[in-house]
C-alpha cells in the first residue's frame, strides 16, 4: 500500500472519529464548535509556525555569497523539480540536522545546522536537501495541519465531555443516565479517543517520511545519498548527541533531534531510522 493512499485512509478515520465523538457529546453544534475553534488555532500556526520556529532555533538567514555551495546544491535540486527557490537559513548547532517549513512552495524555508554541513559530504547535503525539497513538493505543512485540527478538535470535545461528565451533564435520557454500564463505555471513548486520535496522526507523520525519503531520492537522483546520510546522522545521536528542541517541532527536523531517548515506535513521529535506510537501499538496487 502506498503511503499516499495510508495518509488518505488515516485522515478518513481521523475524520470518523471527529464525527462520531462530536455527535456522541455535543451533537452538530457540539462538532462545529470544536471543528471551528480547532481550525482557528491551527490557521494561525499554519501562517506564523514557519517564522516562530525558524526564531526558536536561532536559524540565520543566508544568501548566496554567504553560502554559495549551499544555494547551488538547492537550486541544482529545486530546478530538477521545478520547485521555486525556497529561503535558506543555517542553524548554528553541532548537532547534524536539517527541516523545511513554510505554508507552500511559494513560501517556503530550508533550515540546515552548521553540524550537518560539517558532517556530510556534498552528495550526503542533496540527499538531505532532497527528502526536505520533498516535504514542501508533498506540501507536508499543510497535510499536518489539517490532521493537528482534527486530533485538537477530538480531543477538545472530549476535555468538555470530561467536564459535563464530571457535572452530570452527558447523558441524553435519564435512563442512560442511570445505566452504570453506558456511563463506563463513556468514559472509555472520552479517554481512549483523544489517545487514538493522536497515534494515528503520528503515523501519518511517519507516513509523510516514508513519501519524502522515497520522492527526495529521485530529485537527489540517487537513494544512497540520502541513505548514506541518515546512517550518519543516526550514528551521531546514538552516541547521546542530542539536540535541545521542544519535543513539538521535533517532527519537523529529517531525524528525531530526540532520537538518542528510547521512544517507542508506535509513539514517535518518525519512522525507524533503520526501516527508512532499508527501504533506500532497496530502491537503490533498481536505479
Amino acid at each position: 500500500m502506498s503511503n499516499q493512499i495510508k495518509t488518505f485512509i488515516f485522515l478518513t478515520i481521523l475524520t470518523v472519529l471527529l464525527i462520531l465523538l462530536g455527535s456522541m457529546i455535543g451533537g452538530k453544534n457540539g462538532l462545529i464548535i470544536a471543528t471551528l475553534f480547532s481550525l482557528f488555532m491551527n490557521l494561525i500556526a499554519y501562517w506564523f509556525s514557519d517564522k516562530l520556529v525558524l526564531a526558536m532555533y536561532g536559524a540565520k538567514p543566508v544568501d548566496e555569497s554567504e553560502a554559495p555551495d549551499l544555494y547551488r546544491m538547492v537550486r541544482y535540486l529545486c530546478q530538477r523539480v521545478n520547485l521555486p527557490m525556497p529561503k535558506i537559513y543555517i542553524i548554528p548547532s553541532e548537532h547534524p540536522n536539517a527541516f523545511a517549513t513554510g505554508r507552500n512552495p511559494e513560501n517556503a524555508a530550508v533550515a540546515v545546522t552548521t553540524g550537518l554541513l560539517n558532517l556530510l559530504t556534498e552528495e550526503e547535503i542533496m540527499g538531505v536537501l532532497g527528502h526536505e525539497l520533498a516535504h514542501i513538493k508533498n506540501r507536508d505543512i499543510l497535510l499536518q495541519t489539517v490532521a493537528a485540527t482534527i486530533v485538537g478538535a477530538i480531543t477538545f470535545i472530549a476535555e468538555m465531555g470530561r467536564l459535563s461528565l464530571f457535572f452530570g451533564g452527558i447523558g441524553r435520557d435519564d435512563d442512560e443516565r442511570g445505566n452504570p454500564l453506558a456511563l463506563i463505555a463513556l468514559i472509555i471513548m472520552l479517554i481512549v479517543m483523544p489517545i487514538a486520535a493522536t497515534l494515528i496522526q503520528l503515523a501519518i507523520s511517519r507516513s509523510r517520511e516514508y513519501l519524502a525519503d522515497e520522492v527526495g531520492a529521485k530529485i537527489c537522483g540517487n537513494p544512497l545519498y540520502l541513505a548514506n546520510a541518515l546512517q550518519k546522522i543516526h550514528d551521531y545521536a546514538m552516541h547521546g548527541l542530542t539536540m535541545n528542541v521542544n519535543p513539538g517541532t521535533a517532527h519537523m527536523f529529517i531525524v528525531n533531534p530526540l532520537s538518542g531517548e528510547k521512544i517507542m515506535s508506535l509513539f514517535s513521529t518518525h519512522p525507524p531510522i533503520e526501516e527508512r535506510i532499508k527501504r533506500l537501499m532497496k530502491m537503490a538496487r533498481g536505479y
